[in-house]
């Protein structure tokens, strides 16, 4: 039996292959793909072949493919490995670090079951979703502080809508696109600034009273960083949750870190525990849940992040777009369209 998968065979260039459908081993369970979404920031530097930190760390800086990535997904039960007792045949799941694949195989701790009223495009968030989530736990921010979020991508969007749910007051969003920033002010944000702007230090400063409690960096973009510096408070905590990559920029350290006190926090989603959680610090698992709590109590409503779904077989325009394209939309493949 063969299943149809999106796979980076070269820089740049996503292609539909055929394979063979895994087995589920021993605690596994496979399931047929309805939706899952992609990650723009992470999946466009693995398309165009920068170093991923998640699977080399001191990995050269030359690209290694073909790469698969789609963490974040949802679908079916189709077959149960040996000890599974968890599912059954037929459930409708979420999964963590899954792949754009018609079925794939996933250990039991990294799936999760959906509720009858939650949709597969919901689910198929609900991964990415734990990124910021562990973020803001790493800024401890506390209610009624401030907060900006730098960069609206899927991440940024999120984290306005959870650092809103958490109870920060005023949440500024900023980004350099109109049209991200109007939507970021229909999810919740209190303000959307361009960050280029001359006076965007003195917007940010002028709404918080003087500075920023607690800001979520995505863009992974030095100078995004350098001008989030430039609007904190004193003590101000920064999570560095964009994955910056290159390391060709400045920062003056001494004014901008040393002396307010500011704490600059490592947020990869894989700096964190995997098997206890603790107070700032919550495994994946712990994160999905209380996402899906979230959800099902109306604190979050994900559904409207989506902005286009696409059939897999559409996967090379759509790969292109990202390598190309400055301001991407949030697009999930809904793999039901595959026969």
């Amino acid at each position: 039996m063969t299943q149809k998968s999106i796979v980076f065979t070269a820089p740049k260039c996503a292609e539909l292959i055929e394979e063979a459908v895994p087995t589920p081993g021993t605690g596994q369970v496979l399931v047929r793909l309805a939706c899952s979404t992609i990650s723009s920031g992470t999946e466009r530097a693995n398309l165009v072949g920068e170093v991923n930190i998640s699977t080399a760390r001191n990995a050269p800086e030359t690209a290694v493919f073909p790469r698969r990535l789609g963490y974040s997904s949802a679908g079916v039960v189709e077959a149960l490995g040996p000890g599974v007792t968890q599912f059954s045949v037929g459930d409708r799941v979420a999964m963590s670090w899954t792949t754009h694949s018609q079925f794939v195989c996933k250990n039991v701790n990294e799936v999760y079951p959906l509720d009858g009223d939650q949709s597969f495009s919901e689910g198929a968030l609900w991964h990415i979703a734990t990124f910021p989530m562990a973020a803001i736990r790493k800024c401890r921010l506390e209610i009624g502080e401030s907060a900006i979020v730098m960069g609206m991508g899927i991440l940024g969007m999120m984290a306005v809508m959870l650092l809103r749910t958490a109870g920060a007051s005023p949440v500024i969003a900023a980004d350099t696109v109109p049209e991200k920033r109007e939507l970021a002010l229909r999810l919740g944000a209190d303000y959307a600034f361009d960050p280029f702007a001359s006076d965007f230090e003195a917007q940010v400063r002028h709404v918080t009273g003087g500075g920023v409690n607690v800001a979520i960096e995505v863009t992974g973009n030095g100078g995004a960083l350098d001008g989030v510096l430039d609007v904190m408070a004193r003590f101000g905590r920064v999570a560095l949750l964009g994955c910056t990559r290159h390391s060709d920029f400045q920062i003056d350290y001494y004014k901008k870190v040393h002396g307010p006190g500011i704490t600059l926090l490592g947020a990869h989603t894989l700096a964190r525990p995997v098997t206890e959680s603790s107070p700032g610090m919550w495994t994946t698992r712990d994160d999905i849940f209380a996402v899906q709590r979230l959800v099902r109590h109306g604190r979050l409503h994900f559904a409207s992040l989506v902005e286009e779904v696409h059939s897999p077989e559409e996967a090379p325009e759509v790969y292109t777009r990202l390598a190309n394209e400055k301001a991407f939309p949030v697009v999930q493949f809904d793999w039901t369209q595959l026969q």
